[in-house]
């Protein structure tokens, strides 16, 4: 969505609004009419209409119908059940691209209507806070459309998600910004030659007419901008990694036996990540293969998505592919387990992902790390002026979300932790970085979070020494290395570099 120059209506504001209407009611000033439905959100600078203030999402339970055209719109239905946290007269759900057919709250037919990228739910009786909810919103998921607006992906054989940033409420209702984790729930109809997986792992699947049922279902809560559900022409390959952890790849069925030589390479990736941060935290992992041009590659939950390019165009070297393949899985410590509480907190995901995918091919292609950071601290000053510094990115451009995505994100902020590392020694380092992924498992934290966990790492503070490289519109001087320069950017030039490959 365009980003507007109004200020956005924030949680807080919205609160504040609902007491006062309620107030007045009783007071009889005015009359029980609401005023009209309006798009609302949480306030996140950089999508100030994502998510929706007044509850908290527990669980999603979403049934998809598929037909077998992935042009066509597939029927849904998407349960979820709420928690209140203030008095809801309306429930605003994040929704757009898909055509609304009914909407249930706790078995009672609701009013409601779509404005913007919302669909406002009006119950038949107002939710008090505190109280459970339970919504049922009957309609089609369309994967049709621009392939760079997020959501479904078009592949050669079927569908999958790509949801990142704020894509997945062109798929599904709900409140789509990670801030709100939840528990999901899949259960998805195909073509019974077609092969569906999910987030999770498989529950159960029935045939009846040529038409087979998949059930999956997560054990640790998600953002929905890490939902996934491919359905196609595909081969599930099943190995075993670091504890008798379940790995399964998704392949397309004609690319089985190209892709074993890569696939097969994962066990000893979740290893070598163990050995640097800790357990893995998911019930299981895989890759999915999508045979799609998506110019990126995306880590939804316990399935990283990748192109098929990636594997199959010939000119990479393999060092790079298994180091963009562990970028993605580092994802599942920082980003989908540990999630950013708010959407400038991004540098967290990127530039951890980024530091363990140069440290990779450090260790298992002697490409050095420090030569990459220092090319990094050579562009620093041109990321910053194009982008903004890590901690505090500029917002996407208008109708490009995708371009929030930009190398002072991850380079850039892979930088920050090279200069952390520098500062505060490999040891307290690596300390710091096993336990950032063990005491936030599964919940959100924010880059004051970050900080705080690095003074107690350090022994002191080092709120003044991190805000520079985080909030600086300059890049500060690098420990133990004072002959690095950055390079200046050109003057008047403030135009952002295209988007990287990865996310």
């Amino acid at each position: 969505m365009s980003l507007t120059s109004r200020a956005p209506r924030t949680a807080r504001t919205s609160r504040r609004l609902r007491v006062a209407l309620v107030a007045a009611a009783s007071a009889g000033l005015i009359g029980a009419t609401l005023p009209a439905p309006q798009p609302l959100g949480i306030g996140d600078p950089l999508f100030p209409r994502l998510g929706n203030p007044g509850y908290d999402v527990l669980t999603y339970d979403i049934a998809l119908t598929y037909g077998g055209d992935n042009s066509k719109p597939l029927d849904a239905l998407t349960k979820i059940d709420a928690r209140a946290t203030d008095r809801l007269e309306r429930v605003n759900l994040d929704f757009t691209h898909g055509t609304v057919r009914s909407v249930e709250v706790d078995g009672r037919p609701a009013a409601f209507t779509l404005t913007g990228e919302d669909l406002v739910i009006e119950p038949s009786r107002p939710v008090a806070a505190g109280e459970r909810m339970h919504i049922a919103v009957a309609h089609t998921s369309d994967p049709a459309g621009p392939k760079d607006a997020g959501g479904w992906v078009r592949t050669a054989d079927g569908l999958a998600m790509a949801n990142q940033a704020d894509a997945a409420h062109r798929v599904f209702p709900g409140n789509d910004h990670p801030s709100d984790k939840a528990y999901f729930t899949f259960r998805v109809t195909a073509p019974e030659d077609l092969t569906v997986v999910a987030n999770g792992r498989p529950a159960a699947r029935s045939l009846a007419g040529g038409l087979r049922t998949w059930l999956y279902r997560g054990t640790h809560p998600m953002a929905t901008e890490l939902a996934q559900v491919s359905i196609g022409r595909s081969t599930v390959v099943r190995r075993t990694g670091p504890h008798g952890l379940p790995v399964r790849d998704v392949v397309p069925s004609a690319d089985a036996e190209r892709m074993e030589t890569w696939l097969k390479r994962t066990p000893a990736h979740l290893e070598w990540m163990e050995e640097k941060v800790g357990r893995y935290p998911f019930e299981t992992y895989g890759v999915l293969v999508a045979d799609a041009d998506t110019g990126f590659e995306l880590e939804t939950q316990t399935l990283s998505l990748f192109e098929r390019s990636l594997f199959t165009r010939g000119a990479l070297p393999s060092w790079y592919i298994e180091s963009i393949m562990v970028h993605e899985l580092a994802h599942h410590w920082f980003g989908n387990s540990v999630s950013p509480h708010r959407w400038a907190d991004l540098w967290l995901n990127e530039g951890h992902a980024t530091w363990y995918e140069a440290l990779y091919a450090e260790e298992t292609a002697g490409q050095p790390l420090e030569r990459r950071m220092r090319q990094a601290y050579v562009d620093s000053d041109r990321w910053r002026a194009a982008g903004g510094p890590p901690a505090a990115p500029r917002p996407p451009a208008a109708g490009q979300k995708i371009s929030l995505f930009r190398p002072v994100v991850y380079d850039g902020s892979a930088l920050v932790l090279y200069a952390l590392r520098q500062e505060i020694g490999g040891r307290a380092f690596e300390r710091l970085e096993r336990r950032w992924v063990t005491e936030n498992a599964h919940v959100t934290a924010s880059t004051a979070d970050f900080v705080r966990l690095a003074s107690q790492e350090a022994g002191r503070d080092m709120s003044a020494f991190l805000k520079g490289w985080l909030y600086g519109e300059h890049t500060p001087r690098m420990p133990g290395h004072p002959d690095w320069r950055s390079k200046a950017p050109a003057k008047g030039s403030t135009k952002a570099p295209a988007p990287a490959a990865k996310r």
